[in-house]
């Protein structure tokens, strides 16, 4: 009897402590929001703002075949709002600044797996004479087309937190939302923050011109996970043409190891 009892006890840890660090994991999981900037022949490893076409395709291919559940933005954050429950391998991805790349190369590759992805412009870059960011006849085939989401990036590329005048801050808020509207004929319901950086006062101001989420980089683990008006997203450089790199960053855990990192090295500091 007693070693029966033995042997219940002992078959029962390692269950035990899988259904804790599980449960632990399971706290800590965050649905991945993807950031991309250019999708370019010429991206390289130094470049974080960039990945090569060939890597992009195999990502989406990796995220289609591996049967995760894309969603547009607008989606996943009804469902955190609504407090439902998000399926499994769910995934959004973004695209930052407005790059013309983005037309010529991700654009087809979103469309030939079917992928929703959510394009934030800087307004005022728009069609630019560099002709290294989209025009309004590109932007508007991305958004008619079912696949891309138009939202907003501001008017100019300057963090907001760098701006003093309420004013000024307003106009690059409300302003942005109401061009990209009449130019598109669309409803704008989100906002990328520049540089991915904010406070409460420029929070608040999204929040009053009507958008219904916002999205940041990283703002640490001081904001909620389910804060929609702080969505945390990560960024894909050509690093991530490894695969497993890619399945990593987008297992769901990749924000709670980044931010445990940083954690840890300022609990070092001090």
């Amino acid at each position: 009897m007693f070693k029966r009892k033995r042997l219940v006890i002992l078959l029962s840890i390692p269950i035990i402590a899988f259904l804790f660090i599980a449960g632990y994991f399971k706290q800590n999981y965050v649905v991945p929001i993807i950031m991309y900037h250019s999708v370019s022949p010429d991206a390289n490893p130094k470049n974080r703002l960039a990945v090569t076409p060939e890597t992009f395709d195999r990502q989406m291919r990796f995220l289609k075949n591996n049967h995760y559940n894309v969603v547009s933005l607008e989606v996943l954050s009804r469902l955190i709002k609504e407090k439902k429950k998000i399926p499994p391998k769910t995934i959004a991805i973004t695209f930052d600044d407005g790059y013309r790349d983005n037309y010529a190369y991700a654009f087809p590759v979103l469309k030939k797996y079917n992928l929703c992805a959510t394009l934030f412009i800087i307004v005022n870059e728009v069609g630019r004479p560099q002709a290294d960011r989209l025009n309004w006849d590109e932007i508007k085939v991305m958004q008619d087309s079912g696949v891309v989401n138009v939202a907003s990036h501001g008017l100019g590329p300057d963090p907001l937190i760098k701006i003093k005048s309420e004013g000024e801050l307003k106009r690059e808020i409300f302003e942005s939302k109401r061009l990209l509207q009449e130019k598109l004929a669309a409803d704008i319901n989100a906002f990328s923050y520049p540089e991915g950086m904010f406070d409460a006062k420029i929070r608040q101001l999204v929040i009053d011109a009507g958008y219904a989420l916002a999205v940041a980089t990283n703002p640490g683990p001081e904001y909620p996970d389910d804060d929609i008006f702080a969505l945390k997203r990560l960024r894909i450089s050509e690093n991530a043409s490894n695969m497993f790199i890619f399945a990593v960053e987008t297992s769901g855990f990749y924000t709670f190891m980044k931010e445990f990192k940083k954690s840890h090295r300022r609990h070092k500091a001090h």
